[in-house]
């Protein structure tokens, strides 16, 4: 946890380069600013050969005998040096390694899960250690610890490639597993393979919409009766002359269950009510009686105890 600036009372970090005048040695070796070794001269020569190509004498090598100095532009110098540490930062892979508990009577199903678990941990390119914890008298049966973990790396045998071969740690028998080169190399994809689909297949289909058969039209294999000389998709022959001179009534179905109840089907077919009136009149369903209203009873005053 970083401490808080107010309380922090350690003194502020300095730049421990030596530079001008701080170089207290009494001579150095000059490098200039092309790269060209002048020679070993003294300190206060080298500080004004500096100074009057307005850039900075600059200690690189203090270990050196005598100390190796270099004439440059010290702010420009360390900007460069702040860029290269941040580009090798980029460029490292910091490796993190993940633990995952099993058990040697661990179920099918849990299994499963644990299983999951591993296999992204390795997608995201992380080291998996697995450990197979036993308790009491499991110890004595290390081998089913083997084969969980011999199990869990053959099913991840794409995925995985094993560091460290099952070890047995007192209570504990632990694997340890890093992604594989396909992982490292992004060349396994986490999709599930589908079905291709053929696509030139899909355009030769003719739209259901396009041949839909009518529903008006009569049904496959109905014929016009005999005697006409009219196509099975002629509805005029199927109803006979009646339907082509226009005479026939629509049949009218019964809707209500009052029509139901009072209907009448006379002997030339037609409906009417019980009473030979039309289904049109029938007489409306009797309307209940309004409710009688009770009046309401006067409450009656308690005379006031004295």
């Amino acid at each position: 946890m970083p401490v808080p600036r107010r309380f922090d009372r350690r003194p502020p970090e300095r730049d421990t380069t030596r530079i001008n005048e701080r170089i207290r040695v009494p001579e150095v070796r000059l490098i200039d600013e092309t790269g060209n070794q002048i020679g070993v001269m003294r300190t206060d020569e080298a500080v004004r050969y500096a100074q009057d190509k307005d850039l900075d004498l600059v200690e690189v090598a203090p270990e050196a005998k005598p100390p190796v100095c270099r004439v440059l532009d010290y702010s420009k110098y360390k900007y460069e040096q702040a860029q290269k540490i941040k580009a090798a930062k980029k460029h490292q892979q910091q490796i993190v390694v993940r633990e995952i508990k099993f058990r040697p009577k661990i179920a099918e199903h849990d299994y499963a899960t644990k299983k999951g678990h591993v296999e992204r941990f390795l997608r995201h390119k992380d080291k998996v250690k697995v450990t197979i914890m036993f308790r009491g008298r499991e110890v004595t049966h290390p081998e089913r610890g083997v084969m969980i973990l011999d199990r869990l790396a053959e099913d991840l045998i794409e995925l995985c490639q094993i560091d460290q071969r099952p070890i047995q740690d007192g209570r504990n028998m632990t694997m340890l597993l890093s992604p594989s080169k396909a992982v490292l190399a992004d060349a396994l994809e986490h999709s599930v393979p589908t079905d291709e689909v053929d696509l030139d297949s899909l355009e030769d289909r003719d739209d259901p919409g396009e041949n839909a058969p009518d529903s008006t039209a009569p049904a496959v294999g109905d014929e016009a009766p005999e005697g006409t000389d009219a196509e099975p998709g002629d509805e005029s022959a199927v109803l006979g002359d009646d339907a082509r001179d226009g005479t026939v009534e629509p049949v009218r179905t019964i809707q209500s269950d009052a029509e139901k109840e009072n209907v009448v089907v006379t002997d030339d077919g037609n409906i009417v009510g019980a009473e030979d009136e039309p289904l049109g009149s029938l007489p409306p369903p009797p309307k209940k009686p309004p409710a009688k209203k009770t009046p309401a009873k006067a409450k009656t005053q308690e005379p006031a105890a004295s």
